[in-house]
């Protein structure tokens, strides 16, 4: 199949490389805002060059991922789903939740997939399937955990939307996936004890919330730009029969101490893109079913907008110092 990728930053140049080395994928078109950004990712992997997105669009494509700004991805999305093309669709939906929402409205019943790539990590998968089997029992409590080992240049996190928006979404995203309940009540806190661009920016670069499920149970997430060993996605299971957990190899960048500690061999994850890498690919692969007709989207725009609805929850409940209702937003 042809495919046509908008966006070649960091994610977008990534999923060049990817997509390059898919069984499925013959051909690639991509573009970017910089002229010479989109000539130096076609060159590298053989893929053709447009000049715009209305011309990637126009170019023959079966499908289209959409990796651009995220305040480009409401205008791309409607544009490429108009044309009646299957789309993926880096998270999130809109800057905003307006937006978001308004966003969702107009592309619902279309072959949308939003980018959620710890939906296609093996361990998550293993996790999930393991609570829907019933093997743990009553599920009480799951924690999730996204620890970055640096921040972001100022010029991203100044368009990222804050934290929860930013980086928190894929802990909601996860916990609402792996439990199968949807989040009904958030209650967050931050700090901003690092550089002081997160202040200034009306961010934070460490957060803990605290969710509670549909059924009862209850969700821990920590997050933090700083976490100096390594960057650390996990996540933990506990239910009244047993517990089990994502996130537990030799890259946890995590140093056990005392006696019969657990032994990790190394060396530990750097980046999302080590942690993740095999889980993005087979999200790719798997746009590639949507789009041969052959799978359903296997992370809608609805799910989307239910995380997007939860970190707005959060935000508020950060700035006014209160549990705050999914409901409310």
């Amino acid at each position: 199949m042809r495919l046509g990728l908008i966006g070649l930053g960091r994610i977008g140049a990534f999923h060049a490389r990817t997509l390059a080395a898919l069984d499925a994928v013959d051909s690639l078109v991509v573009t970017d805002a910089v002229p010479a950004v989109t000539a130096a990712v076609a060159a590298e992997v053989g893929a053709e060059a447009a000049d715009s997105p209305e011309k990637l669009i126009a170019a023959g494509v079966d499908g289209v991922l959409i990796a651009a700004a995220t305040d480009a991805h409401p205008v791309l999305l409607r544009a490429a789903v108009a044309a009646g093309l299957p789309v993926f669709c880096e998270k999130p939906l809109a800057a905003g939740l307006a937006d978001a929402r308004a966003t969702a409205a107009s592309v619902r019943g279309a072959r949308v997939q939003i980018g959620y790539p710890r939906r296609f990590d093996a361990a998550f998968l293993a996790v999930r399937g393991a609570v829907a089997a019933g093997e743990l029992g009553r599920v009480h409590t799951v924690r999730s955990t996204t620890l970055d080992p640096a921040p972001p240049p100022r010029a991203y996190l100044a368009g990222s939307g804050g934290l929860f928006r930013d980086c928190t979404v894929h802990d909601l995203d996860a916990v609402r996936w792996v439990t199968g309940q949807e989040i009904v009540e958030v209650y967050a806190t931050g700090s901003d004890r690092g550089d002081p661009m997160f202040g200034e920016l009306g961010d934070v670069d460490a957060a803990a919330l605290v969710l509670t499920m549909a059924d009862g149970s209850l969700g821990l997430v920590s997050n933090s730009r700083y976490n100096g060993r390594g960057y650390d996605v996990r996540l933990e299971v506990h239910g009244a029969a047993d517990s089990a957990a994502a996130g537990l190899d030799d890259g946890l960048p995590v140093r056990p101490l005392g006696p019969g500690a657990l032994t990790v061999a190394g060396p530990a994850h750097t980046f999302f893109m080590d942690r993740l890498a095999s889980a993005f690919r087979a999200e790719l692969a798997a746009f590639t079913e949507v789009v041969a007709g052959t799978r359903e989207s296997p992370c809608t725009v609805d799910d989307a907008l239910a995380v997007a609805v939860a970190a707005e929850a959060a935000t508020i409940s950060l700035r006014e110092h209160r549990p705050v209702r999914t409901d409310e937003v």
